[in-house]
């Protein structure tokens, strides 16, 4: 008799190495790709982080309600993360039958598209956006049920900009309107809602908390839309970089960045927010030097080892945001470890 082939085992060091790097740089060499990296790329996993921090902002916020539920604020955060994902594929979807994404795209560049690099076709891209949407929508359909009609609100307004930020006949993206419609979806919609599902209530002032958070989110999206100006003003796509130029883009990007700190430093100050929410004062040397980047004029090619290029202005705003947010997070549950 033959001799079992005995199956190899899995490094699982090695493969959480890959995973890790999978989600940092959005990039992986084919010799080391496993499915699970493959999809973590496909999906772009590593901005979602973005995304679950907004809902953190919203379950910090909430601790200060009366009875907070946190399986609800759990299935929450769950159902935004998949958005985003959803939110990606979509984007891919769209942009590529649409004509914006080909082989010279930036989007084909700094990562592997999923449909242009093979991975899957379009029909496979579509089943996995419809399959995504299917769990955000039992998600939803069981939160409406314990919160009511407030939970489809801000699903099917999010639901409304993911999708049409660059599906017809709408567009946002490209009528200058996708900044402002990411700073409602990772704002308002994202911590406000999440508020409001871990509590059943929504007070003013979450609203307000919900502002300097999407701040930073739009500086990414706004970072990214420079780095592609040239290529999205070929193709019609009007984001506000193009509508605005270059220099100005770069500005706006540098005051929304400080804009953040004011606003947090303004809420701290009229008790809309504890003074915990100082400590995102520990980001200013992290700003400074992302205030440099974008004061100096794009490298010609990227430095050794860069893994996003032709992307620069949104790598530096994105690395300000990660830093940022993290010590916006610390500082609301400082907040509530200190009753402040």
């Amino acid at each position: 008799m033959a001799e079992l082939v005995k199956p190899h085992p899995i490094d699982w060091t090695e493969r959480l190495k890959n995973w890790r790097e999978a989600l940092l740089t959005m990039n992986l060499p084919d010799e080391r790709m496993d499915g699970v990296s493959r999809w973590l790329i496909i999906t772009r996993a590593g901005v979602i982080p973005m995304t679950l921090t907004s809902g953190l902002i919203g379950g910090l916020l909430a601790m200060r309600a009366a009875n907070p539920n946190w399986l609800y604020f759990l299935l929450g955060l769950i159902g935004l993360g998949v958005a985003h994902a959803s939110n990606n594929l979509i984007n891919d979807y769209f942009d590529l039958t649409g004509g914006i994404d080909t082989s010279e795209a930036p989007r084909a560049l700094y990562a592997p598209h999923p449909v242009l690099a093979g991975w899957v076709t379009r029909a496979e891209l579509l089943r996995a956006i419809v399959v995504l949407n299917l769990i955000d929508a039992a998600i939803m359909v069981f939160l409406f049920v314990v919160r009511g009609w407030g939970v489809v609100l801000f699903a099917l307004a999010g639901l409304f900009i993911s999708v049409f930020y660059v599906a017809p006949p709408v567009r946002l993206k490209h009528l200058g309107l996708g900044e402002p419609g990411v700073f409602i979806v990772w704002g308002p919609l994202m911590v406000g809602g999440t508020y409001f599902i871990t509590t059943g209530e929504l007070p003013a002032w979450v609203w307000v908390a919900s502002l300097p958070y999407a701040i930073l989110v739009t500086s990414v999206l706004i970072g990214k839309h420079i780095d592609k100006l040239p290529y999205d003003s070929t193709k019609g796509v009007h984001t506000l970089p193009v509508i605005l130029g270059e220099k100005r883009a770069l500005r706006l990007n540098q005051a929304l960045m400080i804009a953040f700190y004011l606003v947090v430093v303004a809420m701290v100050l009229t008790g809309t927010l504890g003074f915990g929410a100082l400590l995102v004062l520990g980001g200013l040397p992290i700003l400074w030097r992302v205030l440099k980047v974008y004061s100096n004029p794009k490298p010609t090619s990227p430095p050794p080892g860069y893994p996003v290029w032709p992307l620069w202005y949104v790598s530096a705003a994105f690395v300000h945001t990660r830093r940022a947010g993290a010590l916006f997070v610390l500082g609301l549950f400082l907040n509530w470890i200190f009753g402040m």
